[in-house]
């Protein structure tokens, strides 16, 4: 694949935090699903009340980019990649802060499965793996070790199955309240201060922290397609252009006028849309 116009084809290249520039460089290709598919990814959506996205990527071929900027990212998700015939696996952690990374020459293949915001892993708190990532002690290509136990590794097809599996000995729980509260919707049933402590819990950030970097990214997007700033303020609920340029550059490290005319040595990491409440 060549990595082209990231306006064009809203292209997400990303790499778990730890890696070393050359040594099991992995890249995981996300794009719009309402675009041209065949950009050397699979993403789909998932029914499971317990998973946003389901994604696999490479091996990709064509001139990559010198720099990948990772922009904030505010759900956690399980990683898996090859290379060079090793396996590799790691929950990796929401991240609130944008990281330039460079990219290496090649490439292994990526499958990951995004959590829905509530999920969580009971002995693993989100709020513990806020801007890094916990790898597992071993993995084989087939196989990988989880809190203590060795778990088939999943693949794209059978994410849920594994997903259902990790529900049912207890490992993966979810409070539907935080994913009820994130999309907007309201409760009488427990105090503000409850909530907030609950979301806290399940998801690593707070409900304002979250939503900054929704706005943020569905922001990038609306810019890049070429919205006015303007526009984009009033869409996505800034209260001002001021107020919009400082969210850019804390949760992108890009400003309005840099989005509209990327870099080309410089791919912007853009995840899928969400439906996350992103009013102020």
């Amino acid at each position: 694949m060549v990595v082209g116009d990231v306006g064009a084809h809203l292209l997400a290249l990303r790499r778990l935090p730890g890696c070393v520039p050359g040594h099991a460089t992995f890249l995981v290709v996300t794009v719009d699903p309402s675009l041209d598919p065949g950009l050397g990814v699979e993403q789909r959506p998932s029914d499971s009340p317990y998973v946003e996205r389901v994604y696999r990527a490479g091996p990709v071929s064509g001139p990559l980019p010198a720099r990948l900027r990772s922009i904030a990212n505010s759900n956690w998700e399980l990683v898996a990649w090859h290379h060079r015939g090793e396996t590799s696996v790691a929950v990796r952690g929401p991240e609130t802060m944008p990281t330039v990374l460079d990219l290496a020459s090649d490439a292994g293949e990526t499958f990951g499965i995004i959590f829905r915001h509530g999920a969580f892993l009971a002995p693993m708190p989100v709020s513990g793996l806020v801007d890094t990532m916990v790898p597992s002690p071993h993995t084989t290509a087939r196989t990988f070790v989880l809190q203590g136990d060795q778990w088939q590794l999943p693949t794209y097809d059978n994410a849920e199955t594994f997903v259902e599996r990790l529900v049912r000995v207890g490992l993966l729980v979810r409070d539907p309240l935080v994913t009820d509260v994130l999309r907007g919707d309201t409760t009488t049933l427990v105090t503000p201060r409850s909530v907030q402590r609950r979301v806290v819990a399940a998801a690593g950030l707070t409900q304002g922290t979250i939503r900054q970097i929704e706005r943020a990214r569905k922001a990038a997007i609306l810019l890049i397609r070429g919205a006015a700033a303007s526009e984009v303020v009033a869409q996505v609920g800034y209260h001002d252009q001021p107020h919009m340029a400082r969210s850019l550059t804390r949760f992108l490290g890009r400003t309005a006028t840099q989005l509209r005319r990327p870099d080309a040595d410089e791919v912007l990491s853009l995840l899928y849309k969400t439906d996350t409440e992103v009013r102020p």
